[in-house]
């Protein structure tokens, strides 16, 4: 295993342990299984294990597993505070609490606001005196490093690094995401500011292994390289040094194994200019499928009335490239759940952005398309009741 350094110095490993993907059996997780898979990976070296308050089962599980193998000093437990649930300073420790009792532990060791979307989310969290608590925390020792994980555009990450003085961030990051959501642009943010960027969804949740299209498929099968489309993914995350750890949701055996051999070989830069090309062609070959033609440049933002276009046109095409429940959790991710929305239906027709897009889109129509398609009339009323829960507030949508 290699390792790359945390922002006090200190080895994480470069793979780390998705536990959201634990395999589960009946209504709980699958325990022996997942004592098997966490042992053999703390066995290969892997010392960062992530999880959440959210994920059903798997705070206790992990817990379970670390305490009665008693290995819970050999590695660093990353879990999150449901910051959307948060209503005051009580839940702040309350929340925590329940997670420390759940983990079996004393401490955590990175501690994320979870899906921390939008700067407005920071500020409700402020209000209710999140700085002073996690300052408190930090210097008891209970909490380690403090950071977030997000979902969003990029200008809005630049802004939430900005802040806090976080430890670390987490983003959510692929060789189809290079430029969407934090993208290559959040990446390098981050490295300026010298924070550790941990990775998820490095192959969207394997869709970029399952779901592939034949021509990408045929294309991986006859490079020279011999490499799977998993490793491909991995290798292309593992080349840029600003990247710390990448999590990946290893449930079985076997792909543990797999991935632990290829974090062990990986080198930064060492993808060439015929690898960098191959992995263009694949990407064409997948967005083949696409509705809206969209890079994600940016170039059209800002919206004068709030738009997310980048964002919308990627989900859309997401519902065509994988599946629509997936488009449509993605918007509902990143689109929705902020507490100043972005959706298509705010677009008032300006055509600002068709001035500015380079690939001369349509995008008034393509916005009316997307969220016809993005938002039947029951993730509308989801939304909304959402919004109001956790906002006190709901836009009425235009």
């Amino acid at each position: 295993m290699q390792y790359r350094n945390d922002k006090q110095g200190r080895p994480l490993s470069i793979l780390g342990y998705g536990c959201m993907r634990f395999t589960r059996k009946g209504t709980g997780i699958d325990l022996d299984k997942a004592e098997q898979e966490v042992l053999a990976a703390i066995r290969a070296g892997v010392n960062y294990f992530d999880t959440a308050y959210i994920y059903p089962g798997n705070e206790a599980a992990l817990g379970e597993i670390l305490d009665r193998n008693h290995c819970r000093d050999q590695v660093n437990i990353a879990t999150k505070l449901p910051q959307y649930l948060v209503r005051s300073s009580a839940d702040l420790e309350r929340y925590f609490t329940e997670e420390l009792r759940r983990l079996r532990t004393d401490h955590v060791d990175f501690y994320l606001m979870h899906m921390l979307t939008d700067v407005e989310s920071w500020r409700k969290l402020e209000a209710v005196g999140v700085r002073e608590w996690l300052g408190a925390k930090k210097a008891s020792g209970q909490i380690r490093q403090v950071g977030f994980s997000f979902h969003g555009a990029t200008g809005m990450f630049v802004q939430l690094l900005d802040c806090y003085d976080w430890d670390f961030c987490q983003i959510q990051y692929n060789y189809m995401d290079e430029n969407s959501q934090a993208g290559r642009a959040g990446l390098q943010a981050a490295a300026a500011r010298r924070l550790p960027v941990i990775i998820m969804e490095p192959l969207r949740g394997g869709k970029l292994v399952n779901l592939l299209p034949e021509g990408a498929r045929r294309l991986f099968r006859e490079s020279a390289r011999g490499w799977s489309a998993a490793e491909w993914a991995l290798r292309w995350l593992w080349d840029q040094p600003e990247i710390t750890c990448v999590l990946s949701g290893m449930n079985s055996l076997e792909m543990l194994e797999e991935n632990c051999r290829i974090a062990d070989s990986v080198r930064p830069h060492e993808l060439t200019k015929e690898d960098f090309a191959l992995l263009d062609r694949v990407k064409k070959e997948i967005s083949r499928q696409v509705k809206a033609p969209c890079t994600g440049c940016g170039y059209c933002m800002p919206c004068p009335k709030g738009v997310d276009i980048p964002g919308a046109f990627r989900c859309y095409n997401e519902m065509f490239t994988e599946n629509k429940r997936t488009g449509r959790r993605e918007y509902w991710q990143v689109v929705s759940l902020r507490r100043e929305p972005a959706f298509a239906t705010q677009c008032v027709g300006c055509g600002r952005c068709e001035q500015h897009c380079p690939q001369h889109l349509p995008i008034r129509t393509l916005l009316r398309e997307a969220d016809k398609a993005l938002r039947p009339w029951h993730y509308r009323l989801a939304g909304w009741v959402s919004r109001k829960y956790l906002f006190g507030k709901a836009r009425r949508e235009p």
